[in-house]
């Protein structure tokens, strides 16, 4: 068994904190970004931030997964972590500011990969379909949040 990494990362034109609260409002938000590729989104317990359960259906290269999800905040505001109940999986989202009005989003993905040929195939084309993925989800991400109302001025 080995690591495996897949990531994405994009800049977008909307203020950090508008995006974050997006990325971890998942009753009200999250869900409304997410590609076709995962399906039935549900809070089980909590609905912002750490110390939320989430479950969903995942759907690649003809195969879907359950998963559930309890998520952390490393860095409330600017990290948030999903880590998979039932598994090594753990994604992790990471909003950097880029001044005022626009922010630098990270996906990054990690799990410790399957052994043998299913684990070489799996560490070969996992990552590409993951970022390809991502890459999805930090595009639907940025014009999501450009329609979310701006934070009122602390």
């Amino acid at each position: 068994m080995s690591k495996v990494t897949a990531y994405a990362e994009k800049v977008l034109d909307s203020p950090a904190e508008t995006v974050y609260n997006c990325i971890a409002d998942m009753r009200n938000h999250h869900p409304n970004f997410l590609p076709p590729a995962f399906s039935d989104f549900e809070v089980e317990s909590g609905g912002f931030g750490a110390g939320t359960v989430t479950t969903f259906n995942f759907t690649a290269g003809g195969r879907t997964r359950d998963y559930r999800m309890a998520v952390s905040e490393p860095q409330p505001g600017r990290i948030l972590s999903e880590e998979d109940t039932n598994s090594s999986l753990v994604t992790t989202f990471t909003v950097t500011a880029n001044g005022p009005d626009r922010c630098t989003v990270r996906i990054n993905t990690k799990w410790e990969g399957a052994g043998g040929i299913g684990g070489f195939f799996e560490k070969r084309f996992a990552p590409k379909a993951l970022k390809r993925l991502y890459d999805d989800e930090l595009t639907r991400l940025g014009e999501y949040a450009k329609q979310q109302p701006a934070s009122p001025a602390s």
